[in-house]
């Protein structure tokens, strides 16, 4: 692959038990890790023993039934491999963004591991597509390879499938620009390089997968739901501790709780630097 990589890039794609990043669970991953050294790239495939129901809707999508998982190793027993195999790569996915990443956040989560995506890039193939040409991945392989998808929602078939329609969009829209829905233009926003790709397509808006919290236009985090919408995260739950416990303690993705944990460490860290009077001492 012609692309600029300073750190590893890992492309995966995940199948799992339902569509819920909290409640469901993975039933199969597939990574195919590029390096930056050149090397050959590596792969790795992993039936999951989810420990919970497969919804009838998830098997009709990728047809993985209770049976093909019943003597399979649990995300725990396969977890520090999974993780080992990442190590600190950027990520890369179709649909990645609001799916898989968020998923795999939660099932390292419940097995005590914090699986820290700060400092990660990542690039989501879906929304190059989306954002230039609207369409599934199936019509993406041939609109871009002409290639048809016939192992569709087998996540190694996926990964490799997402992995054709990239290196076909790093072709096609090498020096187009992007217009979006107000007119404004993105000089060519598609280029071999993991950062401008990382640039392009996340929603800068938001800051989680689920959207509960966003940027505001000064660049400060702020709730994006509930009493508090459009109130600044760190300092509402320093002040508001009960709040605090609620969210740490409900329904919400394990990346909102580092997010929120994060801020209020930040916005205590700051008040510490301070005189009475609000000062830098």
């Amino acid at each position: 692959m012609d692309l600029n990589l300073e750190r590893d890039l890992c492309f995966f794609d995940i199948e799992a038990t339902g569509l819920n990043v909290v409640r469901d669970r993975i039933v199969q991953i597939a990574i195919i890790k590029y390096f930056k050294d050149g090397r050959e790239p590596q792969e790795l495939s992993l039936m999951i023993n989810p420990g919970i129901p497969i919804s009838l809707e998830a098997m009709l999508v990728h047809g993985i039934q209770p049976k093909d998982v019943a003597n399979k190793p649990t995300f725990q027993q396969l977890a520090q491999k999974i993780w080992d195999f990442i190590g600190n790569a950027d990520l890369a996915g179709y649909n990645s963004t609001r799916f898989d990443i968020p998923m795999l956040m939660e099932e390292f989560a419940r097995v005590g591991m914090e699986f820290d995506i700060s400092k990660r890039r990542s690039i989501d193939v879906q929304r190059i597509f989306y954002k230039m040409e609207p369409r599934t991945l199936k019509a993406a392989l041939k609109f871009y390879c002409d290639k048809d998808h016939d192992e569709a929602h087998d996540a190694m078939a996926d990964v490799r499938a997402t992995i054709d329609v990239f290196v076909g969009q790093l072709g096609k829209y090498e020096g187009v620009d992007y217009r979006d829905e107000d007119g404004n233009i993105l000089d060519a926003p598609v280029k071999k390089d993991v950062q401008s790709l990382h640039e392009f397509t996340n929603d800068n808006r938001f800051v989680d997968a689920t959207q509960k919290l966003r940027a505001d236009v000064n660049g400060d985090i702020v709730f994006n739901f509930g009493k508090y919408m459009g109130k600044p995260v760190g300092e509402t739950l320093y002040e508001d501790r009960q709040y605090y416990n609620w969210i740490l303690n409900k329904e919400f993705t394990s990346q909102v709780k580092q997010m929120v944990k994060k801020l209020v460490r930040e916005y205590e860290k700051g008040l510490k630097g301070k005189d009475e009077n609000g000062n830098k001492e």
